[in-house]
């Protein structure tokens, strides 16, 4: 059996905080807004892999609202969706994902991020894509704004069909 999740994550810069997409920090003049560090790359996977299970989304199980989870790395999010596709006998097949940015360049840290992604999930970095664009001056991406992510997973049974 095989299932596919898809999510897109926004957050908007502020000053004041660092830029962590990937799990990986990259060198900029912002960060972004949120109340965990933010990550919207890895929280796209991360509710890509819920709603693939059919679990609903990441704020079920990591509200924004629980100081648990203040500052926390979104590391830890993407960890705990590895542990329920195990605990529910389902694997990665892959993931494709796009950063949506004006700036910075993402391209020289693009495959720190793809080895952090598959260290995290334990799978082989063939399986992660990360793509990034432009706005090309238009909407709030455009206009540098914000920074937003999109993935889609596509998970496999791991369980044996029993024969008759």
């Amino acid at each position: 059996m095989f299932k596919i999740g898809h999510s897109k994550d926004v957050h908007s810069f502020v000053e004041g905080r660092k830029l962590i997409l990937g799990g990986i920090e990259i060198p900029y003049k912002m960060g972004l807004l949120g109340h965990s560090d933010a990550d919207c790359l890895l929280h796209a996977i991360t509710e890509a892999i819920i709603g693939a299970l059919g679990f609903g989304d990441i704020g079920t199980f990591f509200p924004d609202n629980d100081p648990k989870y203040k500052d926390i790395s979104s590391r830890y999010f993407l960890e705990e969706a590895a542990k329920m596709l195990e605990m529910n006998n389902f694997a990665i097949c892959n993931i494709d994902s796009t950063i949506y940015l004006e700036e910075p360049m993402i391209k020289p840290f693009s495959h720190l991020m793809k080895t952090n992604i598959a260290n995290i999930l334990k799978i082989d970095e063939s399986l992660v894509n990360i793509k990034a664009t432009r706005g090309e001056g238009l909407g709030y991406i455009g206009r540098k704004e914000g920074v937003a992510a999109e993935a889609v997973v596509l998970i496999q049974s791991t369980q044996k069909i029993k024969k008759l």
